[in-house]
């Protein structure tokens, strides 16, 4: 049974023909992801970004709900690591992370999410409905991890179009 306590993971992964640079500059581009997928919308740097501790501030909306969240930059480490803690910076109420790995000529992708183990969506409604707990975790893996492959194919369609174009000057 999963439950929140036990942080729960999901992963997306994909790879991309394309120099890992390229990939670097599409993933620490915040506003990126809300061209591909339904809940996030966009983003605003608050501090100077992208760079380990600057904060941003992102718009959501899902189910005719929307919110705005404040996010740090927890992890940077230029072409390997890229990702951040939403709403806490030590308390969050969920980790994504993209890691990169050259491979050859290509970019192995990957991006990760991590439930907790702050307060959240999730929280509140595991708190509403306690017997669902479970239920209520798988759902939103399921929601997640189609936004996160979503992306992922935008950024290897972006990543592999400007090579494309690289490649033909």
């Amino acid at each position: 049974m999963t439950r929140f306590a036990d942080s729960p993971t999901i992963e997306a992964a994909t790879s991309i023909n394309a120099p890992v640079a390229d990939v670097w500059t599409l993933i620490t581009d915040i506003n990126l992801p809300g061209r591909f997928q339904e809940e996030f919308l966009e983003a605003n740097w608050l501090d100077s970004g992208p760079a380990l501790e600057a904060r941003f501030a992102g718009r959501n909306e899902r189910n005719g709900r929307s919110w705005e969240t404040i996010s740090w930059v927890t992890a940077y480490d230029p072409l390997r690591e890229f990702g951040w803690s939403v709403s806490d910076r030590d308390n969050p109420g969920a980790t994504w992370t993209y890691y990169l790995e050259e491979n050859g000529d290509a970019t192995e992708l990957r991006f990760r999410r991590v439930l907790g183990p702050g307060p959240s969506g999730v929280t509140s409604m595991i708190e509403r409905h306690p017997e669902q707990e479970e239920e209520i975790i798988a759902a939103r893996d399921e929601e997640q991890r189609a936004n996160m492959t979503a992306v992922l194919e935008g950024i290897r369609a972006l990543a592999e179009e400007q090579r494309a174009d690289s490649d033909n000057r």
